[in-house]
């Protein structure tokens, strides 16, 4: 009988107090394809918004789209009764810093920030990149739409922004526009640095680089399909000791792939799985591409969470292209090629997981497991303010994903009986009234 329970218990548990909210539903619905194609095709028509091109012109240039972002957003914050701070950021990066930076240049960021109600330094970032290229990176004055790469993480940080704003949220939401992607991440970089200082509690970055292609240059056409990509731990830690300890852990207890970005990357997929079923999150163990990093990689640099959202399917013709139309093949990232139900799609993904990691508790801390050397994992965290339960998880070693859960209340400490802890991997979520978690935390320590 024991045995059946535990069978029951393992396979049986995952939709134990799964919740779902009628607000992250009414938001699915309010995300405009429409709304999306205009603001894609208002910064494609900027010609080029390459990092060093024009600042003066009204009309054309990085200059002239980043002050229509702020104006978009300043418009957003309007129609919610001032509820954004919108600003600038800026960090000037000196000719010859790498071999893109031909000139002197102000790297300019656009900041939206949607402050908490109950934990307003707690933030949850979606980011697209504002500057564009074409084949040669440094050339500042051909034309450059770059539709897909990145209008389309721009202007969906643009609509999740006037969507998500006409509700309230306990901890920050911050709409970012990033510029200088393509001259080495210099704008993370500042804003990382920005964050660094002022002292941010960064739940996650959501880092969107080109969300609007479903046609790849393999053949494959595929509207459903999105790739996360996530760093296993994180790269900040320099103290010599500190990485030879958590080394030896880790190799004893496990870890090496349950870092924060990981953690984040597993929220988006149960996320997406739970509220758009039809969509299918397709976790890549990565960085990024194969060689290559995103706008996420500052922030991972420095310690904070940070993933990759785009599109699975890539067509190179379409990406750092010169336009022109060779051998019956039109290259260039032009505003034709853009798939705009699925942006919407992606655009809905972000807004539906920043909605519900702003209405989550804090997450647990000093969580740790103990049960060697018997059939029960105890699991022990401190308690959350906020938290109406908890929800212990656990998978398969081998598993991307969480495979199964046990909610309990009123507790900070519980024995999953029947389970043998050499087999599975464990984390601890914190639950709040309304049935919204935060992340999963991997236990840090070990208890006896």
């Amino acid at each position: 009988m024991k045995y059946i329970i535990t069978l029951f218990v393992i396979f049986f548990s995952l939709k134990s107090f799964t919740q779902t909210d009628q607000k992250i539903y009414d938001i699915i619905d309010a995300i405009s394809e429409e709304r999306l194609r205009n603001d894609v095709k208002t910064l494609a028509d900027f010609g080029t918004r390459h990092t060093l091109s024009d600042t003066v012109s009204q009309t054309r240039g990085i200059g002239a789209a980043r002050r229509w972002i702020k104006s978009q957003f300043d418009n957003i914050s309007k129609d919610c009764n001032n509820c954004l701070e919108v600003f600038y950021q800026s960090n000037l990066i000196e000719k010859g810093t790498n071999q893109r930076i031909v000139k002197d240049v102000n790297v300019v960021n656009v900041v939206a920030i949607q402050r908490g109600t109950k934990y307003p330094n707690r933030y949850i970032i979606m980011s697209g990149d504002i500057d564009s290229r074409v084949s040669d990176p440094t050339d500042f004055t051909s034309d450059s739409p770059g539709a897909n790469d990145n209008a389309t993480g721009m202007a969906g940080a643009m609509e999740a922004a006037r969507v998500l704003s006409k509700y309230k949220f306990e901890s920050s939401i911050v709409y970012l526009g990033l510029a200088g992607e393509e001259q080495g991440l210099f704008g993370g970089q500042g804003m990382a640095k920005y964050a660094k200082e002022n002292n941010w509690d960064i739940i996650g970055v959501l880092n969107n680089d080109m969300i609007g292609n479903i046609s790849g240059v393999d053949g494959v056409v595929d509207n459903r399909t999105f790739r996360i990509f996530s760093e296993p731990i994180t790269t900040a830690e320099t103290d010599p000791e500190k990485l030879a300890r958590q080394a030896r852990s880790r190799r004893f207890y496990g870890g090496e792939v349950d870092g924060t970005s990981r953690q984040l990357a597993r929220y988006v997929y149960e996320t997406t799985r739970t509220y758009m079923p039809e969509m299918n999150p397709m976790m890549v163990y990565r960085l990024d591409r194969f060689g290559r990093g995103g706008h996420h990689r500052p922030f991972n640099d420095v310690g904070f969470a940070g993933i990759r959202i785009m599109e699975a399917h890539e067509n190179y013709t379409q990406q750092h292209q010169d336009i022109r139309t060779e051998n019956g093949i039109e290259y260039g990232d032009t505003f034709e090629h853009v798939n705009f139900p699925y942006c919407k799609k992606l655009t809905t993904v972000n807004a539906i997981t920043m909605a519900n990691l702003a209405s989550a508790p804090p997450v647990p801390t000093e969580v740790g497991i103990g049960g060697i050397v018997e059939a029960s994992a105890k699991l022990k965290w401190t308690k959350v303010e906020g938290a109406k339960g908890y929800k212990i998880y656990w998978r398969n070693t081998t598993s991307p994903t969480w495979n199964h859960s046990r909610y309990v209340e009123n507790v900070t400490e519980f024995t999953l009986d029947g389970i043998v802890i050499d087999n599975f991997f464990f984390g601890v979520a914190a639950i709040g009234e309304d049935g919204h978690e935060s992340v999963v935390v991997f236990p840090n320590k070990i208890i006896r």
